[in-house]
């Protein structure tokens, strides 16, 4: 039986794959783990789609192909294995030194030589690190290779469809770079091997060059660091950010916590936190915020109908994704939690969807199991705001008496930050929305939700 590469969303055309579990001659059973491939939405493993014994490897690892192509080959348990393919050597990075050598004084100048037929075409270089040119058509683990052996993607000739560029195309452009190519930057050694790595950036409008020193680690961004970079950098010189917080008396919450967390915890399998309290007040009131849930698209705010929620999960601190809760503004408290904690779970496992982080109209992160004090987060583009959740702690709160007198409590209190989008709507509307959801935050009632 082929296995083909599948369709992973509505608008992913291509994958790169990873990784294999399996390798040729062994056995695999259906639905277990085959491979796991990298989209420019989220990496996912991807199940077996028959049992027996894998007999061809068609794509090796680190290559990127079209939905619908040829992947491998599973046979019976008698099929005779085709070897894999293997993927072209990797040439290392040269390592870095403790000084920069200093270039040898200028030659007097000589005559100029006769003309002589021009040379083969060589791969052009850049500075490792720089920021390729957008036309260039690689896969983000491609435009990676491209970056960390300091290649001019633009001057690549790919050899995929379309005119693609491939991980060998990089590779060998790598080695006849290393065979009589150098990288060269203005102002360094003649020679590369002497040359500590460098890396530049732009951030400031001028190249900032970086040497590593003796004992510096180099750690090139993998796929997902760099797609999340691309994305915060992007939101970054795209909204006009500003934060605004309210504390927030968590008390009433923290006492159902106290009073139904254990029989929560044996009808679901899981703690009852302080996260779905927050998703649910946040579904009471966003309607009447309706600019909050919404996106930006040119000169226009497009206002969402329906809030799907996204819950930025950690990914053992390798990466951060946000699936989504669909339609989150019709579903209580339970039903929340319950959809909070499958998500993270298939997050961590890599068997989330890339649908699953389309379409998001709000984002929540919560940094409160960390102990934050105050997080300031990073508009996730095209929305125009994303709520901040930090740490719930004891602290003297005044509390008002049935009398009207005044006395000092200890209450469970913390601060919810909303980064938003100044080109959406004003500093008040902004204050009024967040005013709103402290106010059910603190006088909804919770047990209800719970019975």
């Amino acid at each position: 039986m082929d296995v083909i590469m599948p369709q992973l969303g509505e608008t992913v055309t291509e994958g790169t794959i990873t990784r294999w579990f399996k390798q040729v001659g062994e056995p695999i059973a259906v639905d277990e783990p085959l491979f796991e491939v990298s989209t420019d939405k989220v990496d996912s493993e991807v199940p077996s789609p028959a049992g027996g014994v894998l007999t061809e490897i068609l794509v090796a690892e680190g290559e990127t192909v079209d939905v619908g192509t040829r992947l491998a080959v599973i046979g019976d348990a008698g099929a005779a294995p085709v070897a894999a393919p293997q993927s072209p050597a990797i040439p290392e990075p040269v390592p870095a030194e403790a000084e920069v050598a200093t270039p040898a004084p200028a030659a007097p100048p000589q005559p100029a030589p006769a003309p002589n037929p021009a040379p083969a075409p060589v791969p052009a270089v850049s500075v490792p690190g720089s920021a390729l040119p957008l036309g260039v058509v690689a896969s983000p683990l491609v435009r990676g290779l491209i970056s960390q052996y300091g290649l001019d993607g633009d001057a690549m000739i790919g050899t995929g469809v379309g005119g693609r560029i491939t991980r060998n195309d990089v590779l060998a452009a790598a080695r006849l770079r290393g065979a009589g190519a150098p990288a060269s930057v203005p102002g360094a050694p003649a020679s590369a091997a002497a040359a500590p790595q460098l890396s530049t950036s732009s951030s400031t409008g001028s190249s900032r060059v970086t040497a590593s020193g003796v004992g510096d680690l180099v750690v090139p961004f993998d796929n997902i660091r760099r797609r999340t970079a691309e994305h915060m950098v992007r939101s970054k010189a795209t909204s006009a950010h500003v934060y605004t917080s309210v504390e927030v008396d968590f008390e009433p919450i923290e006492r159902v916590r106290r009073g139904l967390g254990s029989a929560f915890k044996v009808d679901e399998g899981f703690s009852l936190t302080y996260l779905p309290f927050i998703c649910r007040a946040l579904s009471e009131v966003i309607h009447d915020y309706p600019h909050v849930n919404a996106s930006v698209d040119g000169d226009a705010l497009i206002v969402h109908r329906d809030v799907h929620l996204g819950i930025a999960v950690d990914l053992d601190f390798k990466g951060l994704v946000a699936p989504n809760i669909r339609s989150a503004d019709g579903k209580r408290l339970r039903l929340i939690a319950r959809e909070i904690r499958d998500l993270a779970s298939r997050a961590k496992t890599k068997q989330l969807g890339p649908d699953e982080v389309l379409g998001g109209t709000f984002t929540i992160t919560n940094m409160g199991t960390f102990g934050t004090a105050m997080t300031l987060p990073i508009i996730n583009q095209p929305q125009v705001a994303i709520l901040a959740a930090d740490g719930v702690r004891k602290k003297p709160v005044v509390v008002e008496g049935p009398d009207g007198e005044d006395s000092i409590a200890i209450h469970h209190v913390g601060l919810i930050s909303l980064a938003w989008d100044h080109r959406a709507f004003d500093g008040a509307y902004a204050a009024a929305f967040l005013r709103d959801l402290r106010i059910v935050l603190e006088t909804h009632d919770w047990i209800s939700e719970l019975a």
